[in-house]
């Protein structure tokens, strides 16, 4: 058993009450190697922003559970040779099982999401109470969903979007114990988080997605007042990264996502947790390619991942300055 009170990491729980009455939301950033690491903490440092690392079960396979570990505690430290001392959470996102969050909790995750939304309302219940019981005893906090959201990451799939029902949450949140509530309000996963057909086409092409649900999250509040509230795809899908890759050899048709003064929107609420993942793909993956596509000769890995972490890095502090608003907030 490791404790990530060892590793230097936080649980959520001060940091969400900070957010909450400061109107601001900690930024969710995924990461699966060393570059998109070292861009999450160079930004937040930069920025004087916490964070919360999170940590897909598919980054778990990928990147080695123990390196993940090791690589989250030099993340303390590496903020520390930055020269500030940033709240840094090491968050399981979408746990899908609960061998899988007592797997995390075991290794010095701070935080986990038990999702069990796809499961049916009595199922989700039970099954996020029994990762609560076993997280608590460790001070570790626990991320719980209502509704499904739509689209695709990692390993959760989804074909369309549930809305979470506010007449369900106080039951959900007093018979689990959870410490925040993923809720779906309209947000997506993937870089395609809507249809064509569910958005107005500009006469330039461009696609409008539908609008949050501020009007479920408005009486959500009203249900569970101060609670910590986390949306899940997040992502804007800024249009500069799509036409990047696209013009170098890329097949993005129609990528769309969030707009970020609805996000800025939510973040003065309830919503103390804004997850973003698909833009720093498309970030490190539009630069990437620019670099490889106009520098064929290069093959130093060096070379086309430092310039993609540089790019990721001015991503993050972007979102963090002018749509999380958790600048200077460590």
């Amino acid at each position: 058993m490791i404790s990530y009170k060892d590793l230097g990491l936080v649980n959520t729980k001060e940091l969400f009450k900070k957010a909450i009455a400061g109107k601001y939301a900690i930024p969710a950033y995924n990461f699966n190697n060393m570059e998109q690491l070292q861009a999450i903490i160079q930004a937040c440092v930069e920025t004087r922003s916490p964070v919360i690392l999170q940590v897909s079960k598919g980054a778990r396979e990928y990147a080695n559970q123990t390196l993940l570990r090791y690589m989250a505690e030099g993340a303390v430290q590496y903020a520390k040779e930055l020269g500030y001392e940033i709240p840094i959470v090491l968050h399981l996102d979408h746990g899908d099982s609960f061998e899988t969050c007592k797997s995390c909790i075991d290794m010095g995750f701070s935080s986990v999401m038990i999702d069990g939304s796809h499961f049916p309302y009595e199922e989700n219940i039970e099954l996020t109470r029994r990762v609560v019981e076993y997280a608590h005893k460790y001070d570790v906090t626990v991320e719980g969903e209502l509704g499904v959201l739509a689209g695709v990451e990692d390993e959760v799939v989804a074909e369309k979007t549930i809305y979470t029902r506010p007449e369900e949450v106080e039951d959900f949140v007093s018979r689990t114990g959870v410490d925040s509530l993923a809720i779906a309000i309209g947000t997506s996963h993937g870089a395609n988080k809507f249809k064509p057909e569910q958005c107005e086409r500009l006469p330039d092409g461009r696609l409008v997605p539908p609008p949050l649900r501020f009007d479920i999250l408005e009486e959500i509040e009203k249900r569970i007042p101060g609670f910590p509230i986390v949306l899940h795809g997040s992502s804007s899908v800024p249009p500069q990264y799509v036409e990047i890759i696209n013009k170098y050899g890329g097949a993005l048709k129609d990528a769309v996502g969030i707009p970020e003064e609805q996000l800025r929107k939510a973040a003065t609420s309830a919503v103390c947790k804004i997850n973003i993942d698909s833009d720093g793909r498309l970030a490190m993956t539009a630069k990437i390619r620019e670099i490889l596509a106009t520098k064929p000769a290069e093959f130093d890995p060096r070379k086309y991942l430092g310039p993609a972490r540089a790019e990721l890095k001015e991503l993050y502090k972007h979102k963090i300055i002018n749509v999380l608003g958790s600048d200077n907030k460590a």
